[in-house]
């Protein structure tokens, strides 16, 4: 299966969801355009609250369409930018890339993930057991997030639907990803 964009969203307000586009514009160094996340420096507001002069690790946030089918399956009803994310994908192992992947979507975009999305209790006021349902454990008891990961924008242009990713894995050692 190639790998591709599903669905972008933005949203120029700090709301969970955010709408649908035809394409969006990200910016290097900045994110998506228009979006209540871009900047240079942290916009999260639980962030912002630690520290505002934080750089942003959280310019894009990616879903991957499979956390979607296997939500529907435990009996939850949630589409593309439902949960935050910018960009939703399809045939991409968003969880076990290596921190520092450079994603290419589309003729030009070039995004490097940073880490997982640490998800929050918002996610309980679209359905009640969200949060729970995209958190987990490992055979070790370790916690595993399910709710996507982050990036930032090296090299910026317009990303829509069918837009094929390509992956470039980082040299190595490869690090697993981590909150951020």
């Amino acid at each position: 299966m190639v790998a591709k964009v599903i669905a972008v969203s933005k949203s120029p307000t700090h709301t969970m969801s955010k709408r649908n586009e035809s394409f969006i514009r990200l910016l290097a160094g900045l994110g998506v355009e228009g979006d209540a996340h871009m900047g240079e420096t942290v916009k999260h507001r639980s962030r912002v609250a630690q520290d505002p002069t934080q750089p942003n690790l959280r310019q894009v946030h990616l879903i991957h369409s499979e956390l979607h089918a296997e939500l529907k399956a435990a009996g939850f009803s949630i589409a593309p930018g439902q949960m935050g994310e910018n960009l939703t994908t399809q045939g991409i192992d968003l969880l076990g890339l290596p921190r520092n992947t450079r994603l290419k979507i589309g003729d030009s975009v070039i995004i490097e993930v940073t880490g997982l999305r640490n998800p929050c209790n918002q996610l309980n006021g679209i359905q009640e057991g969200l949060l729970s349902a995209v958190l987990g454990r490992d055979e070790q008891g370790n916690l595993i997030r399910k709710a996507g990961i982050m990036a930032i924008v090296l090299h910026g242009g317009d990303v829509k639907p069918d837009d094929e990713i390509q992956i470039e894995l980082p040299e190595l050692p490869h690090f697993p990803l981590e909150r951020v």
